[in-house]
């Protein structure tokens, strides 16, 4: 697409949108479809496939021993890492990870830690010594906007379907048994992202969006309807009265996208 045309197409995108509209025909506060896979990697101890329009993610998990971090010595540890494959999108290159990935990361990880989803004090082995570690690997197949939401969709959806493995501990080790016990869950996080084009709010912003919103807001909304992270994007602001209509519309969306979940 030419740079004149695409000038021409971001203006249209912004006169809609001025004009309550989009350019797909949706309303400022829709989500595209969604859909959500659960349990779709056999090797996996859990996994997820999320469609958010014709964005796709893949979060796979493993679950390993480890040792605790020293200020919380009786609880397991969780860490998420994202992939933006580069056969997503011409703007992903391979090697290690950018900024983005690791802002990605960042914000799928603290939506689920800052809502204590899991019960980390379950995934102590022994106290100071042996912890279950959780890995959520987070893996973007196609880009077309609002990979915040797809990805922590489908990380708290693999969660969901997370398998322990059983174990006893003989001379000081851990046997693994047969058999397996869920993931101990305690919440089911739900991040919704905004963006602001203009003085208008949108939802679940498409990559054409994106290429020309002002600034963004990512709320993680717990299952009570408490905000448990906040995370903004992008070289704009919000207003206060702004800053609350998106948390009001981050509640109610939320709660659709919550009943996506198998739990």
């Amino acid at each position: 697409m030419s740079t004149l045309v695409t000038r021409v197409r971001q203006r249209q995108i912004g006169q809609l949108i001025d004009a309550g509209k989009r350019l797909d025909g949706r309303g400022l506060g829709d989500y595209r479809e969604i859909k959500v896979e659960q349990g779709i990697i056999e090797r996996a101890e859990g996994s997820a496939r999320v469609l958010l329009g014709k964005t796709e993610v893949l979060v796979g998990t493993k679950i390993e021993t480890g040792e605790p971090f020293p200020d919380t010595p009786n609880e397991g540890v969780q860490t998420v890492n994202a992939e933006l494959v580069p056969l997503a999108s011409a703007a992903f290159e391979p090697g290690p990870p950018d900024e983005n990935s690791i802002e990605l990361a960042r914000i799928v990880d603290r939506g689920i830690r800052e809502s204590k989803a899991i019960d980390t004090a379950k995934l102590c082995i022994e106290a100071g010594k042996k912890v279950f570690v959780v890995f959520v690997d987070v893996y973007v197949l196609n880009h077309d906007g609002n990979l915040i939401d797809a990805s922590a969709l489908a990380a708290v959806a693999a969660l969901l379907n997370t398998k322990m493995p059983n174990y006893e501990i003989k001379d000081g080790e851990v046997i693994l048994k047969a058999g397996y016990t869920p993931l101990p869950m305690k919440s089911r996080p739900i991040t919704v992202t905004l963006g602001k084009i203009g003085d208008k709010l949108i939802v679940d912003p498409w990559l054409e969006e994106e290429q020309i919103i002002d600034a963004r807001l990512s709320i993680a909304i717990n299952d009570d309807g408490n905000i448990c992270a906040i995370q903004k994007g992008g070289s704009g602001y919000f207003t206060p009265k702004q800053i609350v209509e998106a948390t009001k519309i981050a509640r109610e969306k939320a709660v659709e996208l919550r009943k996506k979940l198998e739990w």
